[in-house]
């Protein structure tokens, strides 16, 4: 398939709207978008910016993630350059089945899900430009590799990811990925958990964003509803600021759980309901103190 077309699948995937063009070199992929993760191309600024977002990161790891997300990261060992994507999955081969795929970015939702129900996880593996320590358009392995990896190690997280992957297939068919990536959105991204420590982070898109890391977690004026399937999967979401809304769990077995569920059911029960705006609320929503 040539690069162009590739690029193309990705935005009408995804249904993406940009004015940038896509980092990665598509014409290096095969149909399941896998490239060879290229360390000859990483330049020694490439390294030494891995490991200021890391040590950055890392430092508010300590006091904002969850305990699972730490113990995963520590055990991943990574701190020192751009991590190995082929180290990494011998680790996690061993602990949940799971292995990291090379890709050139973004990749279309078919393609996605089918990597997740066969435990493959996508990352991008090109980083960031120095000019872009805060925000990016597209992930990159910084986002991809510290924000998903760790996760990767716990058993039932993992296993949810798989079954997401699964769901995402039946909902190509039922015409409900958009329902469903709010699921993914505002867990596997911008999820919180109140594990033994108290209120914590677990999303990649929060525990890789400097900012919204404590946003989400400290912030007063910042929303925080317990999880619930069907109130997550009618909810929107903006891609251009911090959320509006989080949503907290109160163990993976709640993500796993939910995860599983008979979706057709809920969307079609969903499907008579007006969506709720990123900032809405519904009376018998159940806020989480600090």
């Amino acid at each position: 398939m040539r690069a162009a077309s590739m690029t193309d699948k990705v935005l009408a995937s995804s249904g993406a709207l940009s004015d940038h063009p896509l980092r990665g070199d598509y014409s290096v992929c095969g149909s399941d978008f896998r490239v060879v993760q290229r360390f000859d191309l990483y330049r020694p600024a490439d390294h030494a910016l891995w490991r200021f977002l890391f040590a950055r990161q890392a430092g508010l790891v300590k006091t904002h993630g969850s305990k699972a997300f730490r113990d995963g990261l520590a055990a991943l060992d990574v701190a020192d350059s751009i991590p190995d994507f082929e180290r990494a999955s011998r680790l996690l081969r061993r602990t949940t089945g799971w292995e990291l795929l090379p890709v050139p970015g973004l990749i279309p939702n078919d393609v996605f899900f089918d990597h997740l129900a066969h435990r493959r996880f996508p990352v991008s593996w090109w980083i960031r430009e120095a000019g872009e320590i805060d925000y990016l358009v597209e992930p990159d392995v910084f986002h991809d590799f510290f924000g998903h990896v760790p996760l990767l190690g716990h058993r039932l997280f993992a296993d949810s990811l798989q079954i997401y992957g699964e769901q995402g297939q039946k909902a190509l068919a039922a015409g409900e990925v958009k329902r469903l990536s709010r699921l993914y959105w505002y867990m596997m991204e911008f999820g919180l958990i109140r594990d033994e420590d108290g209120l914590r982070a677990f999303g990649a898109g929060i525990l890789s964003s400097f900012g919204e890391t404590r946003h989400a977690v400290t912030a007063p004026d910042a929303t925080r509803l317990a999880f619930n399937l069907a109130r997550v999967l009618r909810s929107e979401y903006r891609i251009d600021s911090y959320q509006a809304t989080y949503f907290v769990i109160d163990d993976f077995a709640d993500l796993f759980d939910a995860s599983r569920q008979d979706l057709l059911p809920i969307y079609r029960a969903l499907a008579a309901l007006a969506d709720i705006a990123p900032d809405g609320s519904l009376p018998e929503d159940r806020r989480i103190a600090l």
